[in-house]
């Protein structure tokens, strides 16, 4: 039975994947393979100097003092001994037919594992209500899909998709081990299908619309490297705010950021606000220039829409 072993990174890490073959037509994706590029940070080290605080999904952001938020994705940093166990983890990802096709369902299974220790059952933290947050995106960054597997009787945990067009695509795998950090996960699988002409990103893409809705994207300083930026998206349905939101996975909105090479993630937690909208507020900042792909989420009216936007990051 071939299988992918993924090795699991703190989020700022990045691992590449190789495919066998651009050719949306002909590739399989059981031959992609990975390999590791970093482990989980060691938390004892953070205690030589005294007590040190940590974010659960970007252990890299470090404080000494306590109640202080990340400026990656806005969540409150934690005492170090919540971020890492000092284990690393892998994760074995096996889909169902073996053959990705284009409009026919496949059920992706995941099974998280401590690397030396692989049959020892790994427990997952709830973070954002989920276990895992399996994100999909063609590797153009014009398709984006957000999924939950669920865990089984089997130990694992599976969650059923169908792609909708051939072509590469990328998933990750967002979640935290507990006692440990937040981990990234990533393959790049190819799925039959006809061929198609890559969308290619340029220039800012700043609003959104779609079924009457309209969001914009804006920033309080210019888009550059190494600086903690505030970003804000003001919604509209049919010219008038949204000021009514419904919470989606305990959070107004969603943010995922996604370089252009796919080799940068970024997934950021809005602000805490009292109201419902139309303005939903980020923090976060940049640690390399390029275009990036921002896809946002939002619940409103009973359904979850998802908004997409183009960003140039200068260096």
């Amino acid at each position: 039975m071939n299988r992918f072993l993924v090795p699991l990174l703190a989020a700022a890490s990045v691992f590449t994947v190789a495919s066998c073959s651009s050719d949306s037509s002909s590739s399989n994706a059981t031959n992609t393979v990975t390999t590791p590029t970093g482990t989980a940070p060691d938390s004892t080290a953070a205690h030589a100097g005294g007590h040190t605080y940590a974010c659960p999904m970007h252990p890299e952001v470090t404080s000494t003092k306590p109640g202080e938020k990340c400026p990656k994705c806005g969540m409150e940093l934690v005492h170090n001994d919540q971020v890492s166990n000092g284990k690393s983890y892998q994760m074995q990802f096996e889909p169902k037919p073996m053959q990705l096709v284009a409009g026919q369902p496949v059920t992706l299974t995941y099974t998280p594992q401590e690397i030396g220790n692989e049959k020892a059952p790994v427990p997952l933290a709830v973070v954002h209500e989920k276990k895992i947050h399996l994100i999909i995106v063609r590797k153009d960054l014009s398709v984006f899909d957000h999924e939950h597997p669920e865990f089984t009787a089997d130990g694992n945990y599976k969650a059923a998709f169908t792609f909708p067009k051939g072509g590469d695509y990328v998933l990750f795998q967002d979640y935290t081990p507990d006692g440990s950090g937040h981990q990234l996960g990533r393959q790049v699988v190819s799925v039959q299908g006809p061929k198609y002409t890559p969308v290619k990103f340029r220039q800012d893409q700043m609003q959104w619309s779609k079924d009457g809705y309209q969001a914009t994207l804006a920033f309080d300083k210019e888009l550059k490297v190494g600086q903690l930026l505030g970003m804000k998206i003001t919604l509209s349905k049919n010219g008038q705010p949204v000021t009514d939101l419904d919470k989606y996975l305990g959070a107004l909105g969603h943010v995922v950021v996604i370089s252009e090479d796919t080799e940068r993630y970024l997934h950021v937690h809005p602000n805490d606000q009292a109201d419902k909208g139309p303005v939903i507020g980020f923090n976060t900042n940049f640690e390399k220039p390029g275009l990036y792909r921002v896809f946002l989420q939002f619940n409103h009216g009973g359904q979850i829409h998802t908004g997409d936007f183009t960003i140039n990051v200068k260096a």
